[in-house]
């Protein structure tokens, strides 16, 4: 089920939020192990959250005869980088294999209140550095149609969770397509919000002028239920924004969109000849409802480059703070500087420190011009792209990913071949802008269907236009 489907049922007490619970925890025992899309469930009695007794609680209001709320008793999966208060957070790494959260993710703490249910904490890139959930600490996750490719990441427990009915809905972190690539790699969909629209407070910090929280879905309402409950400022996040800033036309209002605007630049050399005819095909059929226009974003070449200074800059800083003294496990060692080497090398995994390495080089004195504060200047011209482009469209259009699932171990040694995955997601986090991963058919390979993710783009707290364009793409589906 779905989440409004579940809601109508528990309405009509045609289930209890304790048996979807059940049934859901009863789907991760049997599939779990060969997909490692969790790497703990809640449902054991310790800390301050026990899955049974929440959901326990909620019938218990239902029978007492209060109307459920959207998403009461909705059974989530939530990113191993979102803090859960009483329960561990590790972001798949060694390092903090024994922190447990103090206190609830803002976003975490707005579901409660929505009556949502957490199911557990999911696999994930080691502090969210990947694209395919290969270098978790605790070994990778597997795509739901195929156990040997990889189902994208880093959010890529999640995607597997709501893929695999493991879960009804999940939480995942989006820093340069993490949410919307292993949407489009699992078949479900994935919203990256505008930068700001939800709290970051109780996330674990990979790059902090990029990372955002969102859903990953079934549906599109789906997605946009829960983007409604999670979104909003928080005194706890200077970088968030008062929802007022949704107005009433960019959150109510339906038919605002009339021109979709598609970039030559994601349709060129590098992309899948198999998912350019599929979205080619989308993009054709909505030129019966829409008007389509061709549009450049001329820095788009640089996206990758620039993006990938920056996030390593932001890593070396947000990274810092893991040194066995104030976070992390700590080794022995004869001196401070030993204690830090020691921890920071036997808690780290390979691609992490190859951030920090590549971070702390970019910010040093005699290259923080020559590459940082370049890196910035092209960030700008890649959100100015954007901004001209909305100037003559309402929403631009374009593929997820250049290719379907990739092999694990594939890439896993070429950082290179890995980045490049993310090369139509990567410029929306640049900007801040909102997108949205929509599954919009299959690609067959190996002896089976791989889903083709759509990605939609919109205007800074315009989510409504992708909301909108996405149910319509929805019923095309191909």
């Amino acid at each position: 089920m779905n989440i409004l489907d579940f809601n109508t049922k528990l309405k009509n007490h045609e289930i209890s939020a304790r048996e979807a619970v059940i049934s859901y925890l009863d789907v991760i025992k049997n599939k779990n192990q060969k997909l490692n899309a969790y790497l703990e469930t809640f449902s054991a009695k310790d800390g301050k959250y026990d899955v049974l007794l929440e959901a326990q609680k909620l019938d218990e209001r239902v029978k007492e005869g209060e109307t459920p709320g959207v998403l009461w008793g909705v059974p989530f999966a939530v990113k191993d980088n979102i803090l859960i208060c009483g329960k561990h957070a590790s972001a798949a790494s060694h390092i903090l294999k024994n922190y447990v959260a103090s206190y609830d993710a803002t976003a975490i703490m707005q579901l409660k209140k929505a009556g949502a249910i957490f199911l557990g904490r999911t696999n994930m890139d080691e502090f969210a550095m990947g694209s395919s959930t290969e270098n978790s600490s605790y070994g990778p996750a597997h795509n739901p149609f195929h156990f040997d490719y990889v189902p994208g990441g880093s959010s890529g427990g999640s995607a597997v969770a709501v893929a695999s009915d493991m879960a009804m809905a999940a939480l995942g972190s989006d820093t340069g397509g993490s949410i919307r690539q292993p949407a489009s790699f699992c078949g479900v969909v994935g919203l990256k919000p505008t930068y700001g629209a939800v709290s970051r407070s109780g996330l674990i910090a990979m790059a902090s002028s990029l990372d955002q929280i969102g859903p990953i879905t079934q549906t599109v309402d789906d997605a946009e239920i829960v983007f409604n409950a999670i979104r909003g400022k928080d005194e706890f996040d200077s970088t968030s924004v008062d929802s007022k800033i949704f107005s009433k036309e960019t959150v109510s209002q339906t038919n605002t969109v009339k021109i979709i605007g598609v970039p030559k630049e994601y349709f060129t050399e590098g992309l899948d000849p198999r998912i350019k005819g599929i979205i080619e095909t989308i993009i054709e059929r909505l030129s019966k409802k829409y008007e389509i226009r061709e549009i450049e974003l001329p820095h788009t070449k640089y996206a990758i480059a620039c993006y990938y200074i920056i996030v390593m800059a932001e890593v070396s800083s947000n990274m810092a703070r893991f040194d066995g003294i104030r976070y992390g496990t700590r080794e022995k060692g004869e001196s401070i500087i030993e204690v830090y080497k020691k921890s920071r090398g036997k808690g780290i995994g390979k691609e992490v420190l190859r951030r920090i390495l590549l971070g702390t080089y970019v910010l040093s004195h005699g290259y923080y011009d020559a590459y940082y504060a370049r890196a910035q200047k092209i960030r700008t011209l890649i959100k100015n792209d954007f901004m001209k482009a909305f100037n003559s469209v309402d929403i631009i259009i374009g593929p997820t990913s250049p290719t379907t699932p990739f092999k694990i171990g594939e890439k896993f040694n070429d950082p290179l071949a890995m980045y490049l995955s993310d090369i139509y997601t990567i410029p929306v986090n640049l900007a801040g802008l909102p997108a949205l991963s929509i599954p919009v058919g299959n690609v067959p390979e190996d002896g089976v269907d791989f889903s083709v993710g759509l990605q939609l783009i919109a205007p800074h707290f315009a989510e409504n236009r992708l909301f909108e364009v996405g149910r319509i793409v929805e019923k095309l589906n191909l």
